[in-house]
This record gives C-alpha cells, sequence and structure tokens, in this order.
C-alpha cells in the first residue's frame, strides 16, 4: 500500500522552506544548543535571538518565573551585538546547511536601518524578522508595535535599506487593542510577512518579599496560557490580509498545537517555550503534524493554511 504523498514545505515571501516548523528567536539562541539533538536542516529555520547593534547585558535577575501552564521571562535582549554575531553566529548556521531568519532589535528607527544596512551585505539569509516589540527611546518608552506610525516606519526604515533581496517579516505584540490595524500599518510600510504573537507581558508578585519577583518587574509570558490568544490573533489578520504570509507562535507543543495555528491562518509555525522541557520538541512537532495532515487529507501544508475560514466564505 503506497504512502499518501505530502509538500510540506511552505513560503514566506519569497523564501521557501522545506518544512514548516521553525525555532521561535530567544529560544534557541543561535541554534547550536539544539544541534546537539538534531540537525538544523531537518527544520524550516533557525529564527536567532533578536541582536541589537551593540552588546547587551540583559535585565537583572532573577530573569524567569514559572506560572501556570507557561513562563515569565525578563531577558532583556541579552546579546553580542551584530558585529560579532555577523562574524560568528550566522556563518556557523550557514556552514551547518541551516536556513536563516536573522531577527533584529532596536531602540530607535536609526538602530533598526543601522542593522538592516549589516545584514544586507550578508549572503545566505533566508528573511529577516523585524521585532517592533521593542521600547522606543524616542518615543518616550512606547512599544513600536503599539502605535501605527512608528511601527510602520520602524519597517519602512528597513525596507529601503533591504530593497527586495530577502523577505521582512514583521515581529508583532499581541499587547495592543487592534492588531489587524497595526498589522496592516507594516504590510504597507514594506513587511512581505508577518510574526505573531510575541510574549505577552505579565507580571509575578513574590509572596515572601511582596514585591515583583522579576529583577525587571514584568516580563513576557509564554508556554500553553498564551495559545488561545495567537490563535486570536493569526485568525484575525489572515482573516483581515489573507495573501499576506504569517509565521504563527505562542504555546505550541505539539502536532495538534502547530496545526491549530496553520489552520488559523499560519504559513509557518514557530517552536520556543516547548524546547526548554523537551529539545527534541521540534522534530517531534514536525513529525506529529506530518501525520496529522496527511490523516486529514491535506496533500500539502498549503492546503491547509487558513482551511478555518472556509466555512465563512460558504
Amino acid at each position: 500500500m503506497n504512502q499518501p504523498s505530502l509538500d510540506f514545505s511552505t513560503h514566506l515571501g519569497n523564501a521557501w522552506f522545506p518544512a514548516p516548523i521553525f525555532t521561535a528567536s530567544g529560544c534557541a539562541s543561535s541554534g547550536k544548543e539544539l544541534s546537539q539533538f538534531f540537525d538544523l536542516r531537518e527544520i524550516g529555520a533557525v529564527v536567532t535571538k533578536s541582536v541589537m547593534n551593540k552588546a547587551r547585558h540583559g535585565r537583572a535577575t532573577p530573569r524567569m518565573a514559572e506560572t501556570p501552564s507557561g513562563m515569565l521571562n525578563s531577558i532583556g535582549l541579552q546579546g553580542p551585538g551584530i558585529d560579532q554575531f555577523l562574524a560568528q553566529d550566522v556563518p556557523w548556521l550557514l556552514n551547518n546547511g541551516a536556513r536563516v531568519i536573522v531577527s533584529i532589535a532596536g531602540e530607535t528607527t536609526d538602530e533598526y536601518a543601522m542593522l538592516a544596512r549589516k545584514i544586507r551585505s550578508v549572503q545566505g539569509i533566508s528573511a529577516l524578522e523585524v521585532n517592533i516589540s521593542c521600547p522606543n527611546v524616542e518615543n518616550g518608552g512606547m512599544v513600536f508595535a503599539c502605535e501605527r506610525d512608528t511601527a510602520a516606519r520602524a519597517i519602512d526604515g528597513v525596507r529601503k535599506i533591504i530593497g527586495g533581496e530577502i523577505p521582512i517579516i514583521a515581529k508583532l505584540t499581541p499587547d495592543v487593542t487592534d492588531i489587524t490595524s497595526i498589522a496592516s500599518a507594516v504590510v504597507d510600510a514594506g513587511a512581505d510577512g508577518l510574526a505573531l504573537i510575541n510574549t505577552v507581558l505579565g507580571m509575578v508578585i513574590n509572596l515572601e518579599t511582596m514585591k515583583p519577583h522579576l529583577g525587571g518587574k514584568t516580563g513576557g509570558l509564554s508556554g500553553p496560557a498564551i495559545r488561545p490568544v495567537a490563535v486570536r490573533a493569526i485568525y484575525q489578520v489572515h482573516s483581515a490580509m489573507p495573501q499576506v504570509p504569517i509565521l504563527g507562535m505562542g504555546g505550541v507543543a505539539s502536532g495538534r498545537d502547530a496545526l491549530e495555528l496553520i489552520l488559523a491562518g499560519a504559513s509557518g509555525v514557530s517552536v520556543g517555550t516547548a524546547s526548554f522541557g523537551d529539545p527534541m520538541a521540534i522534530p517531534r512537532i514536525q513529525r506529529e503534524l506530518t501525520a496529522l495532515l496527511i490523516a486529514k487529507g491535506f496533500t500539502s501544508v498549503k492546503d491547509a493554511i487558513g482551511y478555518a475560514h472556509r466555512e465563512d466564505e460558504n
């Protein structure tokens, strides 16, 4: 009996990937740690930890806290800075056959543009994730992605530098009233795709000290607790802009979780927090997703993207 064939590939903009499961930015550094457990060539791509222009030490400790069905992190974009990152991390990934999505973050629109200028000269990068879920120091610390204008300016600055060479994926925060409005603004400014969702802002109080537990007071909530938020955001944005590819993320720990995001409208799915407890989570999720797609009669990932919307079309 012949095994049903499945086209497991996907696209984000003009970039092709052999599988729809990716690492999530910030949860696998630059992939070296996970490469001890599986071949990075077997997954869609490695999405690197968001890198800034200069090296950063990150926030004060404690930086993490367990929560029901998730965790809070307050790392603060600790990293080596773009120059060291491009000199060491990216070549290592490319030499090991991984497809690479570089994630950048900035405190000003000029910093985003400066990072784009440095990345433009590097060959072999599949896509650029622009993490605009960062405080804008030019605007009183307001997160770029919380306002249409600041979100659009950050993306526009990167687009003008990058040109049409590689896809730009704008990473958005769910901590807004109308995420489709922000999504529309960044697409109009030149984003080829969207990454939904970043972590949800949260806090834990230490009952012993009776003060915030995290050194940075607030942190980003990730894990299964936020998956329904991710599904809702992906569904809303895909409904408004079905032609725009979405890299979905938020609490994915199984093939069923990944399929839920794909049915909502995601073209690819990033896995983050699940890898902390199970370093083999990504290849396992890929196997589970493959079996599910075949069992449900799909012959390609593409056919499943946004399938949950089809009832609305009848």
